[in-house]
């Protein structure tokens, strides 16, 4: 079982669209995907067409009654209408965590220990992150292998990339956890002066860490979550799904020769 989390202190950098497409993807070359939504907005959890609202059980019991066998783990898991997708839905209750457990001992690796739980159930397990520093990121961050952070490309999403450094580095020191990550650029428009621009100042910045290509801006990602369908399955000949199944044979070689981007 390989965990990728995909995190971003900036909203509205294409996550959730990311880990559905990789989810996508990975599940077309038949591999067992699980996706876990820690957003409180529940973004993943309405892309596949659930209301989270409506749901008897989701991520949020995990941290009020963690499972503590796969039976139990099982009983939050939620189908989607794609072979080889799962998913584990998110609510608005996930918002009160920081509130409520943060001070207990052991918070940050509750994700990760009901993860284990499921380690012969999937191949590959895709966390989708709110945008904030707490409980949810921290778990995130903890059960990961490989960190993808996707960055709009334009400067103000580059700005935002330097507090999502800030914390993974607290991180790592914090757990001794040596996180391998991806830098991707969404979002590209190479119509634009902002995207060449700030395409330019992350190859400057982050060169050893930066994705080697970008994710296009394509109208087509939009459609298909209206669709609740991975954009592979829905538009599988658009520029987005080309560039998203280049990122997903990156991924994959870089998983499986254990080394960091």
């Amino acid at each position: 079982m390989k965990v990728w989390t995909v995190a971003n202190q900036k909203g509205g950098v294409g996550k959730t669209t990311t880990v559905a497409a990789l989810a996508g993807l990975l599940s077309q070359n038949n591999y067992r995907v699980l996706m876990v939504d820690c957003d409180p907005h529940a973004s993943l959890t309405a892309y596949f067409g659930y209301d989270s609202e409506a749901l008897n059980t989701t991520l949020y019991d995990w941290f009020a009654n963690p499972p503590e066998s796969l039976l139990a783990a099982r009983n939050t898991l939620l189908e989607t209408k794609e072979k080889n997708i799962s998913l584990i839905p998110a609510s608005l209750s996930l918002a009160t965590l920081d509130k409520r457990f943060s001070t207990q001992g052991g918070m940050g690796l509750t994700i990760s220990r009901v993860l284990k739980l499921m380690s012969n159930e999937f191949d590959y397990i895709l966390i989708d992150c709110p945008p904030v520093l707490g409980v949810l990121l921290i778990n995130a961050l903890a059960a990961c292998q490989q960190l993808i952070i996707p960055v709009q490309s334009e400067f103000l999403a580059i700005k935002g990339l330097e507090r999502m450094m800030n914390t993974l580095n607290m991180v790592i020191k914090a757990q001794h956890h040596t996180i391998g990550y991806t830098i991707v650029p969404t979002m590209f428009d190479r119509r634009t002066k902002a995207s060449i621009l700030a395409l330019r100042n992350m190859r400057d910045e982050f060169a050893s860490h930066l994705w080697s290509k970008w994710i296009p801006v394509d109208t087509k990602f939009r459609d298909a979550s209206r669709l609740n369908q991975t954009p592979s399955k829905a538009y599988p000949l658009t520029h987005g799904v080309e560039a998203y199944q280049k990122l997903t044979e990156f991924m994959l070689e870089l998983t499986a020769d254990d080394k960091v981007a």
